[in-house]
């Protein structure tokens, strides 16, 4: 009885961040591991942490090819910018596991406030459209994209979080490509750096596979039901980014409050 349970708390909790995906557009994978402590049960940190990159792997992936279609993705920038964070994904993960669970936890509702006060910010929509990474722009854009992509794959492997509200203005500041394309782009990164850090937690046994399938399970349904009420709620996208970037700064700082007895210990 208690394994159904938790199985359905964690569908209802994939779906919630498949709402929060198809509605606001992005961010919504951050609440996968308070959600999956928090409402589902679950007693590790580590292990919502690594059963959380699986299912932001599989969400980008899905994600991916809507943008593939339209023709958002830069795959050469995609391609250095992964390679350079896989590294980075691997060196966080390692380090995160050697960290003390509610510790990390803690830590991690520390990020989710700087998320959520970085989602109050707007992006502009500018940039150079026709940007590619060739011979003859390697020597502007490789160096960029190899630091950005490792400094930010090494804070998405540690606290297992697809670091695309990283990754996105990342890529605009290494590139100057616009945010359509930043953002369709990034959905490769997060790819990588989710499958990376989810294949590090799974060696070392810390991965709830039967949990991540259910919550990938919830978020595929959500995601459709998100969709269809972000075409409605297109014109209130705004007041719901920041009605969303509030949520995370209250449940990053409820995190963050109740880990301090962590550091006290």
């Amino acid at each position: 009885m208690a394994g159904l349970l938790n199985d359905l708390l964690a569908m209802l909790s994939g779906g919630l961040v498949g709402v929060v995906l198809g509605v606001v557009g992005g961010g919504g994978s951050i609440l996968a591991v308070p959600l999956l402590v928090y409402v589902v049960g679950v007693q590790s940190p580590h292990v919502a942490i690594g059963s959380s990159a699986v299912a932001v792997s599989a969400s980008a992936l899905g994600n991916l090819v809507a943008h593939w279609r339209l023709g958002n993705v830069k795959w050469r920038c995609a391609a250095v910018f992964s390679a350079a964070g896989v590294i980075g994904a691997l060196a966080g993960s390692a380090a995160a596991q050697a960290v003390d669970g509610h510790k990390l936890l803690s830590l991690f509702g520390a990020v989710m406030v700087a998320v959520g006060l970085f989602m109050l910010r707007k992006r502009g929509s500018g940039g150079d459209h026709g940007v590619r990474l060739t011979p003859a722009t390697a020597r502007t854009l490789l160096p960029m994209l190899l630091g950005i992509g490792l400094a930010v794959g090494l804070m998405s492997g540690f606290f297992g979080i697809g670091g695309g509200f990283l990754i996105v203005p990342g890529l605009m500041l290494a590139t100057r490509m616009p945010l359509n394309f930043a953002i369709g782009t990034s959905l490769v990164a997060v790819s990588a750096f989710g499958a990376t850090t989810a294949s590090s937690y799974a060696i070392a046994g810390l991965v709830d596979w039967r949990l991540a399938l259910v919550f990938i399970a919830g978020g595929v349904l959500g995601g459709f039901a998100g969709s269809r009420m972000g075409k409605e709620l297109a014109k209130r996208r705004h007041v719901l980014g920041v009605t969303f970037a509030s949520l995370v700064i209250v449940v990053g700082s409820y995190i963050l409050i109740k880990g301090v007895s962590a550091w006290s210990a």
